[in-house]
């Protein structure tokens, strides 16, 4: 019996939401494979491997493989004045729209947008200390997800690692030795966000690296603006521990921060250099700005996400909501589900932030391991499993995509 042809095939299954080539792709890959009666399937395995949502229910906040912090952002298909100056009809800076408001915020000279926190890195260490040496403590040359680690970034910056101290204890003498035999360009502090070292330790902080007379450049990654937490009703929140925050760190003594905001800040993917003017320009004037710099639809949801710290709108940032709800009302809408046992749970930031503290939350568990099923929905829903259990944490989960989520578990049950 001959095959049914590519182009009949693939408009048997035209009600699957893929462009024609995409659905001949599928027919293909069926007919190829002697089944011509899993066109549909190849056309939806095909439809999954691209991007779209996914509900996230893990009770990790700023799940990285989930995109980290949550966002809504939208734009008009129009013209922006992204590189021209309203006032003067001249050619102006993408860089200085929301780069004031994150001054406004942080109290810096000045700031630059780059595309995520370990360009800002490679791009402070290839502007100020390209052949020079860069002095940073054993205790912070850590790794990041996805392999990347300080030493690496360091070399390919053109800088020259200078390791001081030790581990588990840097001290003040540490910084000042290696200044003086290496002539250090800049000190570089590592804020360990992915990790704890406990016990017999020691750091040297910012303010008495500033006494040295070197620039001090700090790594925080996690980017939390302000420690007071100006934004949130009920001021900081106790799982963000000893968590350090730009402002206060730039106030300490530090010439320039450097920060994601697509974690503790609850932005897109992006990073930010703040602090010394002429530092910052520094980079802004390298050669390498050009390739690490956002487009127009990042600075603009970077720049909505500002705003709503200056109007004190923590509900506005999704992360930020996410965060504060409380257990109550998450045990109400585990109920409300109507499916699973109502479970208490405990949610963590994640992203590389915050170690070992956890946030109180609430969900449903189901017996059994029906995490697979869950993520067949045509919403994935993802679930984490424990103890052959699936617990769905709804710290994670927007209160709108209950039904789904509902609809989800009642399918795989």
């Amino acid at each position: 019996m001959r095959p049914p042809s590519v182009d009949s095939l693939a408009r048997s299954i035209s009600d699957i939401d893929l462009p024609p080539p995409l659905l001949v792709d599928a027919a293909r890959t069926a007919i190829s494979n002697g089944k011509p009666g899993s066109a549909r399937e190849e056309a939806v395995k095909l439809r999954r491997t691209l991007l779209g949502p996914a509900i996230n229910a893990t009770g990790v906040l700023l799940h990285t493989n989930l995109g980290r912090a949550p966002f809504a952002y939208s734009q008009p298909a129009k013209a922006t004045n992204l590189e021209f100056d309203l006032d003067t009809g001249a050619r102006g800076s993408r860089n200085h729209h929301v780069a004031n408001l994150i001054c406004r915020l942080t109290g810096a000279e000045a700031a630059v947008v780059v595309n995520n926190c370990s360009a800002a890195v490679t791009l402070v260490l290839a502007a100020l200390a390209r052949d020079r040496a860069v002095a940073v403590s054993r205790g912070e040359l850590v790794e990041i997800g996805g392999g990347f680690r300080v030493p690496d970034v360091m070399a390919e910056s053109g800088a020259r690692l200078v390791e001081v101290g030790t581990t588990n204890r840097t001290r003040l003498d540490d910084y000042r030795a290696a200044h003086q035999v290496h002539e250090a360009a800049l000190l570089l502090k590592v804020h360990p966000s992915n990790y704890r070292i406990s016990g017999f330790t020691e750091e040297t902080p910012v303010k008495s690296l500033a006494t040295l007379g070197v620039p001090v450049v700090v790594d925080l990654g996690s980017g939390l603006i302000d420690e007071a937490c100006f934004w949130l009703r009920e001021g900081r929140p106790p799982w963000l521990g000893e968590e350090p925050a730009v402002k206060q760190t730039l106030e300490a003594g530090a010439d320039l921060v450097t920060f994601s905001c697509d974690k503790l800040f609850g932005g897109p993917q992006s990073g930010v250099i703040a602090g010394r003017s002429d530092l910052v320009e520094a980079c802004v004037n390298h050669p390498l700005m050009r390739a690490v710099r956002p487009g127009a639809l990042v600075l603009n949801a970077l720049q909505q996400t500002a705003l709503a710290y200056l109007r004190r709108d923590g509900d506005a940032v999704p992360f930020w909501r996410m965060a504060q709800t409380p257990v109550s009302e998450l045990l109400s809408r585990a109920e409300a589900l109507s499916v699973g046992r109502t479970v208490h749970t405990m949610a963590i930031t994640g992203g590389g932030s915050l170690p070992g503290e956890q946030i109180p939350s609430a969900g449903v568990e189901i017996g059994g391991d029906i995490s697979r099923l869950l993520r067949d929905a045509d919403t994935p829903v993802i679930a984490r499993v424990r103890d052959n259990a699936t617990i769905i944490d709804l710290r994670t989960v927007d209160p709108s995509d209950d039904s789904l989520v509902a609809d989800a578990i009642a399918s795989s049950i």
